[in-house]
């Protein structure tokens, strides 16, 4: 095997790695509010949201062209680019995730690409055009659809059951929270699994193993579902509390408005090609079912923290990816790509053991909110790690 060769698999074994990540990271999206609601149990959701995620991923394929050549000059990207910007992207999700910060997990991977490719190849080696159109637009946009989609719903759906009496309405929407959350979960499967497809992709073309504006293999695509499938069935917790107990206290008839507009809004994108973020989308349905119930309580504290981690999101990474690129560059071939490399294990392992003491778990995701992601015990009581 060549140093090349190594290379290469540490570029799939890291994009894969992201996935796993995007996965956990995002599976609140689909399932915070079914869960918080009691439509479905913690662990009932999670799996259900995998399996859709896992059949999401071979619908379609045209984000992940959009990634693959739509955003930077693929004669610009080498391998090395590939594995820095990744490291950006992964780190960002971590970091977020750990705080409990429902940030974009998409918006942190093409911010990981364009640093690392900005720092090898100058600003002409990104296509600005195609970042603003396909990714800064949409962002901007999606959380307000989204949101006014999800008020003028929830708004409706109180209107229109007004004379029915609160348990059967509360069953009824329970059990159409259902539906909804599985349409989620295969949007976000549809839109999110195929962003690592594109980022393999592109580093097979830069290897020379395909040629121009060629599409996902198919080992590529199946190797991506596995992944993003893995890592939503493990749950990440932290931002499933915030979602569901942080934004809005929600009822049965606002989940599954808020639902049903995020999944319409993502699948169109995912037609358009569009990389759109499902957090942003999903956090304006949140939102919007607020805004929509007479009496909700909003969090706009959190909201407003929520906006500031999206605004930092593309930066932050494509710092941390321009950073891990001069780093592999300074050190110098195959070591200086396995030296980041063994850097981003080390520090997603020191996330990980952080984030057990103390842990959110599917027993404590729906205790009360008290301003915190991680919630307090009864001084009787004991977290297990």
């Amino acid at each position: 095997m060549t140093g090349n060769d190594v290379v290469l698999a540490l570029v799939v074994v890291t994009a894969l790695g992201f996935d796993f990540t995007n996965g956990f990271h995002d599976t609140g999206n689909a399932m915070a509010t079914s869960i918080v609601t009691g439509a479905l149990p913690p662990r009932v959701a999670v799996g259900v949201s995998a399996v859709l995620n896992l059949v999401g991923a071979f619908l379609s394929t045209a984000v992940a062209a959009t990634i693959a050549s739509g955003l930077v000059e693929s004669q610009s990207v080498t391998l090395t680019v590939v594995v820095a910007g990744l490291t950006g992207s992964i780190l960002w999700n971590l970091a977020t995730w750990y705080l409990g910060i429902p940030s974009s997990s998409s918006h942190a991977l093409i911010g990981g690409v364009v640093g690392a490719t900005v720092a090898a190849a100058g600003t002409s080696a990104v296509k600005w055009h195609g970042l603003v159109a396909k990714v800064i637009v949409p962002a901007a946009l999606s959380p307000v659809i989204a949101g006014s989609v999800a008020a003028l719903g929830t708004y409706l759906v109180y209107r229109l059951t007004r004379g029915v009496a609160e348990g059967p309405r509360t069953r009824g929407f329970r059990s159409g929270q259902v539906g909804s959350a599985c349409m989620v979960s295969l949007a976000h499967g549809t839109n999110d699994a195929q962003k690592t497809m594109g980022v393999i992709t592109l580093a097979l073309i830069a290897d020379g193993r395909l040629g121009g504006g060629a599409k996902a293999p198919v080992w590529v695509i199946a190797s991506c579902a596995l992944a993003i499938a893995l890592g939503t069935y493990i749950g990440g917790w932290r931002v499933i509390r915030a979602l569901g107990k942080g934004l809005v206290e929600i009822e049965p008839p606002q989940g599954m408005a808020s639902e049903s507009a995020s999944a319409a809004v993502i699948l169109c994108s995912a037609d358009f090609g569009y990389s759109l973020s499902t957090t942003h989308v999903a956090t304006g349905s949140i939102l919007g079912s607020g805004i929509g119930r007479r009496g909700a309580v909003v969090r706009w504290n959190i909201a407003r923290r929520m906006v500031v981690a999206w605004l930092l999101t593309l930066p932050a990474a494509a710092l941390v990816g321009a950073l891990a690129y001069w780093t592999a560059r300074g050190i110098g071939g195959t070591v200086g790509v396995v030296s980041v490399f063994t850097v981003l294990v080390v520090a997603s392992v020191a996330f990980f053991i952080a984030s057990r003491y103390p842990a959110v778990t599917p027993e404590n995701v729906n205790a009360a909110w008290t301003g915190s992601v991680v919630p307090v015990p009864p001084p009787s009581d004991k977290v297990a790690p």
